[in-house]
């Protein structure tokens, strides 16, 4: 059997045809297949892929990607598999994976950027400011899909840390709630970004209390992340070691900065 890459699992990035990787790029510029995302993914994207055959994945189930991905390793094709984001979160990807590992047919993965760090850029944000958070915890509400009670949005606000919450939008009441509970005050600062990086992208910010109603006043009910914490309105920020005068590195001896 031949080790030849058949399918290719990229992200798309958050939105923007412009932030896909060089590399998921390229795949797309060979490939014979795309299978995409198309509820989520931009279909600017599918510019890049002028000689593939396109699949919409949003009107597929598992079945019937499967048999579009064999089909194509039958006929000595290339298939990029085109999830929203990076396919590492919230992707749906392992059970593909799992089902190409039966068949013996050979894939790989290309990264992308996630929505919360799209989010980020949108708001010239950084999540991991000192003294005031070193932690991103990236989760989401129950819904069709269970979360483990181990990893409910109370137990994970009991660190106050930043937070990413995707697949959540619908259930901003239940949010609130879960989220002051676990240790967040109502006041804590928190933003709705509404597709990340795309030209309709809208984003606010807002308090973890008012969630609901910020989305209500915007009409916002899919497709959107949720950022809470500190780091969203930071007051007494620490300046980081990496760059201080007095902090010594492999690189950069320490400088007097009495003189």
């Amino acid at each position: 059997m031949s080790e030849k890459i058949t399918v290719h699992f990229v992200g798309a990035g958050p939105g923007a045809e412009d932030l896909i990787t060089v590399r998921g790029m390229r795949l797309l510029e060979k490939a014979d297949v795309v299978i995409y995302a198309g509820s989520l993914v931009n279909p600017k994207l599918l510019d890049y892929a002028k000689e593939a055959k396109v699949y919409n994945s949003a009107t597929m189930t598992l079945e019937e990607v499967i048999d579009v991905m064999k089909d194509a390793a039958a006929g000595g094709k290339e298939v990029v598999r085109l999830h929203t984001g990076d396919q590492s979160i919230y992707g749906a990807v392992k059970e593909q994976m799992e089902e190409l590992d039966r068949l013996g047919i050979f894939y790989d993965s290309c990264p992308g950027v996630s929505a919360c760090f799209g989010a980020a850029a949108s708001l010239n944000l950084e999540y991991t400011l000192p003294g005031i958070s070193q932690s991103l915890i990236i989760t989401r509400m129950e819904g069709k899909t269970a979360v483990p009670e181990r990893e409910s949005i109370k137990s994970f606000a009991i660190h106050r840390a930043s937070m990413a919450i995707y697949l959540s939008t619908s259930l901003l009441k239940e949010l609130s709630y879960e989220l002051i509970r676990g240790g967040y005050s109502e006041d804590t600062p928190a933003a709705i970004v509404y597709k990340a990086t795309w030209p309709e992208e809208e984003r606010y910010i807002c308090t973890v209390g008012t969630l609901e109603e910020t989305s209500a006043e915007h009409g916002i009910t899919k497709t959107a992340i949720i950022l809470v914490g500190d780091v969203l309105s930071p007051v007494n920020i620490e300046r980081s070691k990496l760059y201080d005068p007095s902090f010594e590195t492999q690189f950069r001896k320490k400088k007097d900065t009495e003189k």
